[in-house]
């Protein structure tokens, strides 16, 4: 029996990323983040934002999940375990997909690259890490294939902006020219071995680099010096989010949840449903890509602000009678439109850019919005 005037359980301690003194000493604003603690931003989120759009910025996303998938059928056990045919994937490249259940409802949204025949590096968000790790391990029965947690074994360290190939190329020898978006090598930064992958979550060009921990306060004091004259900033996960939504690119939690298959959040595209063998949720899919062919329930689509009042996850979306027609996943004023913007699911009949009388009820007022297509922001190349 346990004594009710017992003290609760502290709770954990926040894990830091090996760049925590590093944030500190540039006086960041920390914050908790699906239990670490991590950069929210270094002064201004607007000037950060901007930052990325115009010239560039450095990120530090060592909260990320990575695991590694080894053996002889590692590409097989993948196409069983993910939407995505991974073991089609040529080694050096990088494929975004996803984790379903059996219901087709989405676990997480992760991003698979082929390092070898028989490794991959699977990257899994931050706050289902922990959720990918276990169902992978549960997925393997019946392959030659094992499921390692390597979250300790990596840093990852992101620049981001149109001058990010620019600024690393000061730092290694690399061919950032040759190297494709969605694609990763083997190399040095700063004399610091590393994997260079041209991804990101931003909008802009950039790169991602995975390299040893012990590693990474010296690689993020080398990219820091490199691009100070091209106006590299540090930057932290309040502009990270305003420049994944002004791309359109969902949030885990927001735009996809266990409740959403791929199909709803119009990702159906990741799901190879003509793939060899079968995979988990594949039923539950085929059904949801009929379902989706014939008339969606809801479809995620972009709004346009036509005042200045910011929605916010879980508002209405309602018609001009005041009828609940959809809700908003994600919302922010957008630094480089000027204006507040969200995406929401709303009914079909309301989503097709340019419909009239679609507000959004924020506090009792409803708002007027304009519906656009989605990426709200894309990128000169």
């Amino acid at each position: 029996m346990t004594d009710a005037t017992s003290a609760a359980p502290s709770p954990a301690p926040l894990r830091t990323t090996a760049l925590d003194a590093a944030h500190r000493a540039l006086g960041a604003t920390m914050t908790d983040f699906a239990g670490w603690s991590m950069p929210l931003r270094y002064g201004s989120e607007r000037a950060e934002h901007a930052a990325v759009r115009g010239t560039a910025g450095l990120f530090d996303l060592s909260h990320m999940g990575e695991l590694t998938v080894t053996g002889p059928e590692a590409g097989a056990f993948l196409d069983h375990a993910l939407v995505g045919h991974l073991s089609a994937l040529a080694v050096g490249r990088a494929r975004y997909t996803m984790i379903c259940d059996a219901a087709g409802g989405i676990l997480d949204d992760l991003i698979v690259y082929r390092l070898a025949d028989d490794r991959y590096l699977v990257v899994a968000n931050a706050s289902n890490a922990e959720t990918v790790l276990a169902a992978l391990t549960a997925r393997t029965a019946g392959f030659g294939a094992e499921v390692r947690d390597d979250r300790d074994a990596y840093a990852l360290i992101a620049v981001q902006g149109p001058r990010s190939p620019g600024i690393l190329a000061h730092l290694t020898d690399a061919d950032l020219a040759g190297l494709k978006y969605y694609a990763g090598l083997p190399g040095t930064v700063a004399d610091r071995p590393v994997m260079i992958a041209r991804t990101g979550y931003t909008g802009e060009d950039g790169f991602e680099l995975f390299c040893d921990p012990a590693d990474a306060p010296a690689l993020w004091a080398a990219l820091l010096a490199a691009g100070d004259e091209d106006g590299l900033v540090p930057c932290g996960l309040a502009c990270r989010d305003t420049l994944r939504l002004e791309a359109g690119m969902p949030l885990y939690g927001h735009e996809l949840t266990t409740a959403t298959t791929p199909y709803d959040a119009g990702l159906g595209r990741v799901v190879k449903l003509a793939k060899p063998g079968d995979f988990v949720g594949r039923t539950a899919l085929a059904r949801a890509a009929e379902e989706a062919a014939a008339r969606p329930p809801r479809v995620l689509t972009g709004l346009v602000a036509r005042g200045r009042r910011v929605p916010r996850a879980g508002y209405a979306v309602v018609d001009a009678a005041g009828a609940v027609v959809g809700e908003v996943t994600s919302g922010a004023p957008s630094p480089t439109l000027g204006r507040p913007i969200a995406m929401a699911y709303v009914d079909p009949a309301l989503a097709a850019p340019g419909t009239e009388g679609v507000h959004v009820d924020i506090r009792g007022a409803r708002e007027p919005y304009d519906v656009v297509a989605l990426p709200f922001y894309q990128r000169q190349k």
